[in-house]
C-alpha cells in the first residue's frame, strides 16, 4: 500500500510517499480502507522529533470505510471515524492508505457528510467534549474561558458549551476574528495578550457613546480550558474562582516549560488544575462511547454548526499541507483527502 513516511526528522520536506506493507486482519482491531484525514499541532512535533514517542507512519485521526474486523464488532464497509489508540505513535496512523485501529477507538457513524468535512470532526470533538464535560463538568449558566477559542479545538468546545448553556468568554489574537465567535455565541471575545488575568478586575467594553469605553468589574470564571499552554498556566490559574476547575488541553503557545513555579507564591488557594491529553480517548478511562459524536455529526449535517475544515489538500500534497500547519495560519482544520 501507499504510506505517507517522515523520512527523517526535519520539515515537511522529510515527508515521503512510499510502497508499504499492507497491514493484515487482526483481532481486537478495526481495518480501516483511509479515505480523509485531518492534521493536528502533535504531528508537527512528531515530523521534528521533539515527541515523546512517534511511529515513521503518522497521523492521529483518519475516517473511512471497515476493510475488516476479525471480531465482528464492526460491520465491513459501514463509514467510520477513528481517533488515537496509539495510531502515529506506537503503531502506523492514518498517514496511511489501511491501517489497523482498536476496537475501543473506532466509531461508526451514519451520516452524508464528505469525507472531507467528516474528517475535520474526530479528533477536535472528541477532545473538547471529553475537556467540557467528563473534566471541567460544565454545566448551563457558568462562566466559561476558553484561551485559544479560535483554534479547532476552541471552536468546538464553543459549540459545545453554548449548546449546553454557557456563558462564555472567547480569547483570540486577532480583532477580525471577533465577529465570528460572536456570531458562535459567545457572550463577550477578548484579545489574547499578556497581562490578561489583570483584566478580571476591569474589561474595557464598548460604552453607548461612540468611541466611548467604559470599565466594569468582571468576576472569576467557574472554568477555565486553556488550549494555549504552559506560557499562560498561572494566568489561567489566576482567571479562575476558588472552587472552579482549570484545564490545559493545548499547547498553541509551544512546548517550553514554565521556568519557575512556586506553587505557594503562584497558585491560588482553591482552584482545581487539571490536564488532559487527547492521547487518552479510547482509554477505560475516557472511553469513545461516551461521546456523542453521532449528534455532534448530524448536527453539523443540519447546518446548525459549522465545522467545515480550513482547507484540504491531495494526498500528494502533504508536504504543502504541513507547511501551512507549521505556519499556523490555516484559521481551522486542515484536512487530507485521498
Amino acid at each position: 500500500m501507499n504510506a505517507i513516511v517522515i523520512s527523517k526528522f526535519g520539515g515537511p520536506e522529510v515527508l515521503l510517499h512510499k510502497t508499504v506493507p499492507k497491514p493484515s486482519p487482526t483481532l481486537g482491531f478495526v481495518l480501516i480502507k483511509v479515505q480523509a484525514f485531518g492534521l493536528n499541532h502533535a504531528e508537527i512535533h512528531m515530523r521534528r522529533g521533539e515527541w515523546d514517542e512517534y511511529d515513521p507512519i503518522s497521523g492521529l485521526e483518519c475516517v473511512g470505510t471497515v476493510s475488516a474486523c476479525p471480531g465482528g464488532e464492526v460491520s465491513v464497509g459501514i463509514v467510520v471515524a477513528a481517533v488515537m489508540g496509539g495510531m502515529g505513535r506506537t503503531r502506523p496512523g492514518g498517514y496511511g492508505e489501511y491501517v489497523n485501529v482498536p476496537v475501543s477507538n473506532v466509531v461508526a457513524l451514519e451520516t452524508g457528510l464528505s469525507w472531507e468535512q467528516l474528517a475535520a470532526l474526530p479528533e477536535v470533538y472528541c477532545t473538547a467534549w471529553s475537556c467540557l464535560f467528563t473534566i471541567l463538568g460544565l454545566e448551563a449558566g457558568e462562566r466559561l474561558l476558553i484561551r485559544g477559542a479560535t483554534s479547532t479545538i476552541g471552536q468546538a468546545t464553543l459549540n459545545l458549551a453554548v449548546n449546553a448553556g454557557a456563558n462564555v468568554t472567547a480569547t483570540t489574537r486577532q480583532e477580525n476574528r471577533f465577529a465570528r465567535l460572536k456570531q458562535m455565541g459567545a457572550k463577550d471575545v477578548w484579545i489574547e495578550e499578556p497581562g490578561l488575568d489583570k483584566q478580571v478586575a476591569v474589561v474595557p467594553t464598548a460604552a453607548i457613546g461612540a468611541g466611548e469605553t467604559s470599565n466594569r468589574r468582571v468576576p472569576r470564571f467557574d472554568k477555565t480550558l486553556n488550549l494555549i499552554g504552559n506560557r499562560v498556566l498561572l494566568q489561567s490559574i489566576a482567571l479562575t474562582r476558588p472552587g472552579g476547575r482549570m484545564l490545559q488541553a493545548g499547547w498553541l503557545g509551544g512546548l517550553d516549560p514554565i521556568a519557575e513555579f512556586n506553587p505557594m507564591v503562584q497558585m491560588e488557594s482553591g482552584v482545581h488544575f487539571s490536564l488532559f491529553h487527547s492521547k487518552m480517548l479510547g482509554t477505560e478511562d475516557f472511553p469513545l462511547e461516551k461521546i456523542p459524536l453521532q449528534e455532534i455529526v448530524s448536527k453539523i449535517e443540519q447546518g446548525i454548526w459549522d465545522a467545515k475544515p480550513a482547507r484540504v489538500f491531495k494526498y500528494k500534497d502533504i508536504s504543502d499541507a504541513h507547511r501551512l500547519l507549521d505556519e499556523g495560519k490555516a484559521g481551522g482544520k486542515i484536512v487530507v483527502r485521498h
